[in-house]
C-alpha cells in the first residue's frame, strides 16, 4: 500500500512538470496520502515558497513601472507646458516690440532696471544652488577661519561678510519704512470701513429739502425746474455713442429746460458723420440738442469742457451735468440730483453712484468690480457724508456752473481735470453731496491694456495735480485739518504711498530678502495683514468673495503700472502728460439696445421718440455687429515688465524652497504665477 501511495504521488508530481499552469490543488492531491508525507511536505512548501517570491518580483516590477510611467507624464506635461509658453511667447514678441516704441523713456529705463534685477537674482540663485549642495548653509565659511578656503568657498564667505554688513541693515531699513506705511495705510481703511458701517447704522445720506413731481411733466409747471445743460464729451466714440446719447435725451425733464450739447472731438470723419446723424435725429423729435466739433483739439477732455462753456447761451443755465460717452443716466437722474442744491447755496457737486453692466463678463471686470465697489461704497460715502469733499469722477455728476466759474473752470493743466476742478472748489470753500442710492450704468474695461493704460492715467495725474497745487493748498484759507487731509490722505497717503510700497515691498524688498536673508519680513506681513485688508476691500462686494486670492495677487501685479505712473507724474515725465481714450466694447449699449427691442416687441409701445430710438439703436447694433465680424482679428499683447517681474518672483519662491520657508515660497509663487498670467495677457478679453 505504501509503495501504491509513492507510485500516485510520483505520477502527481509528473503530471504537473509536465503541465505549466500549476495549480495548488494539483500539488495537494500529490501530497494526499500518508506515506511520504515528510518529503512531499518539503517539497510543497519550497514550491510555495518560489512562488510567493516569483509573484512579489512582479508586483514590485509592476509597481517601479507604473511609478516611472506616473513620472514620464508629469514630466511629458510640465515639457508641453513650458514649450506652449514659449510659443505663446514667440507669437506675441512681434506685436510688444512694436508698441514698445512708443514707450516713455521712464518706462523704458524702469523694464531696463528690472531686467538687471532679474539677471542679478537669477545669478544668485546659482551661486545659493551651490552652496546648498555643497553643504554651506549647514556651515557657512567664513574669512576669517584659519583653514584654507578655494577659490569658490572664499567667495562665498566674503559674499557673506558683505551681505551681513552692508546689504543686510539698508535693506532692513527699508523694509520697515514700507512695512510702517503698509500699516499707516491698513489703519486707513479700516477707519474707512468703520465710517461705513457708522453710515449704514444710522442710514446717514443726503436728503433734498424738496423733491419734484413723479407725474406727467407737461401738467406741471416747468417754471419750478431750474435750467440744466447735460454735455456729453466723446472722441471716436463708435461703439456707444447712440446709446448715450438716447438716454440722456429722454430725461424726464421739461424740454424747455434741458439742452444737451454732444462735444465730439473725433477725428474719424465716419465717426463724425454717425454722431452729427444721430443729434439730427433727436432734434427732429423735438429735443433741445446741440453738436459741437472743434477746429483745433487741445486740452483732450478738459480743452473740451472748457471750449463748450465758452458760448453765449451757457449764462442762461444754472447746472451741468456731465456724462462720458458710456455713461447711461436713468430718466430720473436730473429729478434724483438736482433737488439737492435747493436751499443749499454753498453745494458745488452732486456725484452719483457708477453700476457697470459688464462686471461679470470676465475675471478682469471682476476684480474692477471689487476694487471700485469700495471706491465709491466706502470712500466716496465716507468722506461725503463727514467732510464734504472727494474727488470728482469726471463724470454721472451734476455741477454749479457758478461754482465752476468761481473755482477757474476747466484747466488744460493736468490729465485729471476732474480731480483738478475739485480741489480748487474745495479750496474756495465749496462743498460736495454724494448720492450713493443713484446709480448710472457705465462700462468697465474687458482688456488688460485698456485697463493698463486707465490705470497710467488715473495714477499719474493726481501727482501732477499734487505737484501743481501744493502751495496753492497751503496758502487757502480753509481750515488747517482740511489742509491736512488734502495734503496727507487724499494726495500721500491713497496717491502716492499706496503704489510706493506695494511694488516697493512685495515686488522689490520681498525677493531680496530670499537671498540677503540677515533683512527679514514677518509672515504677517506678507500673508495675514494683506489679506484681512483684502477681506475689507471685498466687503462692499460681497458677492465677489470667492474671487478674493486672485484679486489680493492681481492688486499686487497692478502696482508695476501704479509705481511707474506716479513716478512719471510726479517727476514730469513725458507719459504722465498722455491722455488715451479707454477702448468700450459697446457691451453696455447691445444690452440695452436688445432689452429695449424686446419691451417694444412685447408691449407694442407706440411711441415714435421710443421707436425711432429702437429702430436706429438696432440698425447701429447691426453695424456695429459686422464691424466686430469684419474687423482684423485681435492679438494679445506681452507686457515686458510684468513677465520678467515674473520671472524674478518664480526665482525667488525657488531660493525660498531651499530655506523652507513655507508661507514666503507659496507668496511668491503664487505672485509669480498672476504676474505670468497678466504678462502673456491671459486675463481679461478673450482674443485670438
Amino acid at each position: 500500500m505504501p509503495g501504491e501511495k509513492n507510485n500516485n504521488g510520483g505520477g502527481g508530481l509528473q503530471q504537473c512538470s509536465q503541465n505549466p499552469n500549476w495549480s495548488t490543488i494539483e500539488i495537494r492531491t500529490s501530497t494526499s496520502g500518508v506515506g511520504g508525507g515528510g518529503g512531499g511536505g518539503e517539497d510543497q512548501a519550497l514550491m510555495e515558497k518560489d512562488r510567493t517570491r516569483t509573484r512579489n518580483a512582479r508586483q514590485l516590477s509592476w509597481v517601479c513601472l507604473l511609478r516611472f510611467q506616473q513620472a514620464a507624464n508629469c514630466l511629458s506635461w510640465i515639457t508641453n507646458g513650458f514649450f506652449s509658453i514659449l510659443r505663446t511667447v514667440n507669437r506675441r514678441v512681434s506685436a510688444s516690440h512694436s508698441s514698445a516704441s512708443l514707450s516713455s523713456g521712464f518706462e523704458s529705463r524702469l523694464y531696463r532696471v528690472i531686467k538687471v534685477f532679474f539677471v542679478l537674482v537669477l545669478c544668485l540663485l546659482i551661486f545659493e544652488l551651490v552652496a546648498y549642495f555643497k553643504g554651506w548653509h549647514f556651515s557657512p565659511p567664513s574669512i576669517h577661519s584659519e583653514e584654507v578656503l578655494g577659490l569658490i568657498e572664499l567667495f562665498y564667505a566674503n559674499w557673506l561678510w558683505v551681505r551681513e554688513n552692508y546689504l543686510g541693515p539698508p535693506l532692513q531699513g527699508l523694509a520697515n519704512v514700507c512695512i510702517v506705511l503698509f500699516l499707516i495705510q491698513s489703519v486707513d481703511r479700516i477707519v474707512l470701513m468703520l465710517g461705513c458701517f457708522w453710515v449704514k447704522f444710522r442710514s446717514l445720506k443726503p436728503v433734498a429739502s424738496e423733491e419734484f413731481g413723479n407725474g406727467d411733466i407737461e401738467n406741471e409747471n416747468s417754471g419750478d425746474y431750474p435750467m440744466v445743460l447735460i454735455q456729453i464729451p466723446m472722441c471716436n466714440e463708435r461703439e456707444v455713442y447712440q446709446q448715450s446719447i438716447a438716454a440722456v435725451c429722454v430725461q424726464d425733464w421739461p424740454r424747455e429746460r434741458m439742452l444737451v450739447q454732444v462735444l465730439d472731438d473725433s477725428d474719424d470723419i465716419d465717426v463724425q458723420l454717425l454722431i452729427k446723424s444721430e443729434v439730427q435725429k433727436w432734434q427732429q423729435k423735438g429735443v433741445r440738442i446741440l453738436y459741437r466739433h472743434r477746429l483745433i483739439r487741445t486740452g483732450y477732455k478738459a480743452g473740451n469742457l472748457k471750449s463748450a462753456m465758452s458760448c453765449e447761451y451757457v449764462k442762461d443755465y444754472e447746472f451741468v451735468a456731465i456724462f462720458d460717452a458710456d455713461f447711461q443716466p436713468g430718466p430720473d437722474f436730473l429729478k434724483k440730483t438736482v433737488p439737492h442744491f435747493k436751499g443749499n447755496d454753498d453745494l458745488a457737486l452732486v456725484q452719483t453712484r457708477w453700476a457697470f453692466v459688464n462686471k461679470d463678463e470676465n475675471l478682469l471686470t471682476r476684480l474692477q468690480n471689487i476694487n471700485l465697489s469700495f471706491h465709491f461704497e466706502v470712500e466716496q460715502q465716507v468722506n461725503g457724508i463727514f467732510i464734504n469733499f472727494f474727488g470728482f469722477n469726471g463724470t454721472a455728476g451734476v455741477w454749479r456752473i457758478k461754482a465752476l466759474e468761481e473755482s477757474g473752470g476747466w484747466l488744460e493743466r493736468t490729465t485729471v481735470e476732474d480731480m483738478d476742478i475739485a480741489v480748487r472748489a474745495h479750496l474756495c470753500g465749496w462743498k460736495f453731496i454724494y448720492l450713493n442710492d443713484v446709480k448710472c450704468l457705465c462700462e468697465l474695461p474687458e482688456s488688460y491694456e485698456a485697463y493698463k493704460k486707465q490705470q497710467h492715467r488715473w495714477h499719474s495725474g493726481p501727482m501732477q495735480l499734487f505737484r501743481l497745487c501744493f502751495f496753492d493748498i497751503l496758502r487757502s484759507k480753509v481750515t488747517m485739518s482740511q489742509k491736512a487731509n488734502l495734503i496727507f490722505l487724499f494726495f500721500l497717503l491713497r496717491k502716492l504711498v499706496l503704489p510706493f510700497y506695494s511694488f516697493t515691498l512685495f515686488c522689490i524688498i520681498l525677493p531680496l530678502t530670499m537671498f540677503i536673508p540677515e533683512a527679514q519680513l514677518p509672515a504677517w506681513v506678507v500673508c495675514y495683514v494683506p489679506g484681512i485688508m483684502s477681506i475689507i476691500n471685498i466687503l462692499p462686494a460681497p458677492k465677489s468673495f470667492p474671487f478674493i486670492v486672485p484679486y489680493l495677487l492681481f492688486e499686487n501685479t497692478m502696482s508695476v503700472t501704479k509705481f511707474n505712473a506716479m513716478i512719471s507724474g510726479l517727476f514730469k515725465f513725458g507719459s504722465s502728460y498722455e491722455w488715451i481714450v479707454t477702448k468700450k466694447l459697446g457691451r453696455s449699449s447691445e444690452a440695452d439696445l436688445v432689452s429695449l427691442a424686446e419691451k417694444e416687441s412685447e408691449n407694442q409701445v407706440s411711441s415714435g421718440l421710443h421707436r425711432a430710438s429702437s429702430e436706429s439703436g438696432l440698425l447701429e447694433l447691426s453695424k456695429l455687429e459686422m464691424t466686430k465680424k469684419n474687423g482684423k482679428r485681435k492679438r494679445n499683447r506681452l507686457f515686458r515688465k510684468e513677465l520678467v517681474l515674473a520671472f524674478i518672483l518664480l526665482t525667488a519662491s525657488a531660493r525660498s524652497l531651499l530655506s523652507a520657508q513655507g508661507i514666503h515660497f507659496y507668496f511668491l509663487l503664487f505672485q509669480g504665477i498672476s504676474f505670468l498670467v497678466v504678462g502673456l495677457d491671459l486675463i481679461g478679453e478673450q482674443v485670438s
